[in-house]
């Protein structure tokens, strides 16, 4: 009597398993393209609440701590929120004034400056520069209005892109109105909404959901709070550092390199040619001045490498200086300004994720040729491995 063997349950395992996998990799996707598709959509009055919800985010470890020494949430966020606004009104108060007068001044002179700065290159023995590198004086000189028009179009375009895309920003009703009311509500349900997200994450997957979440919060706060600090206190510096030189616009010129420094090498760059250049026409003759505006930079570079970046940021961010401007001018390019204060978060999420396949492509028979894969490992102890040089047997 033949008999029959016993049943495999195991054979459509790999068949569940395969369409599970599927399944997951198109809810992402489709979540994915949606929430872009959202973000392109609605870009334009997002502003205010992106930034409420950034506000929140930079301020929740202080309510945290409010919390630790015995004040409701509640009472926090009221005290975090009027501390804040406060000291906003009281900068807005003393320095728009001044910006505003420096932004039409420099705007005035902008043309008259441009053509000095001319005169000041072209100065230089024309028959010495030919003889001793073959430019022609004509040639120098339109070579200098072409860079310099390039220059100028840059600027202006860059000023105009986040002055249109901007504005709602800095608009009575979402700065004053929708920005706290936003971040008030979410600061006081931070904890609670990461709870109920929490809650939304499938059992089976939690532990791995919860290790990318921790890894991405980790790289977001290191570069939000750390890089926005940093970024605040050297655009103190420059415009202290312009100003005691004497320099013409130097509160205009520094807060607005520090501003963009977390565009790496971009803000410092910007700054140096803008105060350099208005050096040269103020200063000339007098280099000294003009090497001690630059001296400012200078400065300002070697105590953001050495002082600040390292506190502030640290090295556990990992997201590369090429993929971090990839990020920004992608998502500029794509959502506006709003993109701006996306791309940092969403560079940081995207990188974790990145290691965390390539640590589980590791574990896997498609890299160790076995016919059964290891155990995975989890994404912060193959990130450990990694630097380390070491792999898993």
């Amino acid at each position: 009597m033949a008999t029959t063997g016993p049943s495999r349950p195991d054979a459509a395992q790999p068949t569940a398993g395969t369409f599970g996998l599927r399944q997951h990799v198109f809810f992402w996707l489709l979540a994915a393209v949606l929430f872009g598709l959202f973000l392109y959509v609605f870009s334009e009055i997002l502003l205010p609440f992106v930034a409420g919800m950034a506000l929140a985010y930079f301020l929740d470890p202080v309510a945290d701590r409010l919390e630790r020494l015995g004040l409701s949430r509640f009472m926090a966020t009221v005290i975090i929120l009027i501390v804040f606004i406060i000291f906003l009104l009281l900068a807005l108060a003393v320095v728009i004034p001044v910006l505003a007068r420096q932004m039409s001044e420099f705007a005035a002179r902008l043309p008259d400056y441009i053509g000095k700065l001319q005169q000041l290159v072209t100065s230089f023995d024309p028959q010495w520069l030919e003889r001793r590198f073959g430019v022609k004086p004509e040639d120098l000189r339109d070579g200098i209005n072409s860079l310099l028009s390039a220059g100028l179009s840059f600027v202006t375009a860059l000023f105009s892109s986040l002055w249109s895309s901007g504005v709602a920003l800095f608009s009575f009703a979402s700065l004053f109105v929708v920005t706290p009311v936003v971040a008030f509500y979410m600061l006081l349900d931070w904890d609670r909404m990461v709870a109920v997200v929490d809650s939304w994450v499938p059992r089976d997957h939690v532990r791995t959901v919860r290790e990318l979440a921790l890894d991405i919060n980790s790289a977001t706060a290191g570069f939000v709070r750390g890089q926005g600090t940093l970024c605040l206190v050297l655009g103190i510096f420059y415009a202290v550092g312009l100003t005691a030189v004497g320099l013409n616009f130097g509160i205009l010129i520094g807060l607005f390199a520090g501003l963009i420094s977390f565009i790496p090498y971009v803000g410092s760059l910007v700054g140096l040619f803008l105060s350099v250049g208005v050096a040269f026409v103020q200063f000339s003759p007098d280099w000294g001045w003009v090497v001690a505006t630059a001296c400012v930079f200078f400065a300002g570079q070697f105590l953001e490498g050495n002082v600040l970046q390292p506190r502030l940021v640290g090295q556990s961010v990992g997201l590369h200086p090429v993929w971090l401007m990839f990020a920004l001018f992608a998502f500029g390019a794509l959502f506006g300004f709003v993109g701006l204060l996306v791309a940092v978060p969403a560079a940081a999420a995207i990188a974790v994720l990145v290691r965390f396949a390539i640590s589980r492509y590791l574990a896997s028979p498609l890299y160790t040729g076995r016919g059964e894969a290891p155990e995975p490992l989890p994404p912060r102890r193959a990130r450990t491995l990694r630097r380390k040089g070491a792999t898993k047997p």
